[in-house]
């Protein structure tokens, strides 16, 4: 285990702004982080951890945005396909 404290949000971004930064990324990052974490492989800042969940929370939260909007797409296709 690495005695370096790393900072959540800091490590995904990498010196990027947030909006330069896909959900995507977010989320593979923050679970290999997390997964490392809870392991006891990597060491992180726990105030800032808590701090920065709204990192993942966004990406989490736009892309279950995403999901629902293509949902809805499908079952509406679905539903003109069927009425006709």
């Amino acid at each position: 285990m690495d005695d370096q404290e790393l900072n959540f949000a800091r490590t995904i971004l990498q010196g990027r702004a947030v909006s330069a930064v896909g959900d995507d990324e977010v989320l593979r990052e923050a679970e290999r982080l997390l997964t490392g974490w809870q392991a006891g492989q990597l060491r992180m800042e726990r105030p800032k951890l808590y701090d920065h969940y709204a990192l993942v929370f966004s990406a989490l939260l736009r892309k279950v945005a995403a999901l629902e909007a293509r949902l809805d797409a499908l079952e509406q296709a679905r539903a003109d396909g069927e009425t006709k």
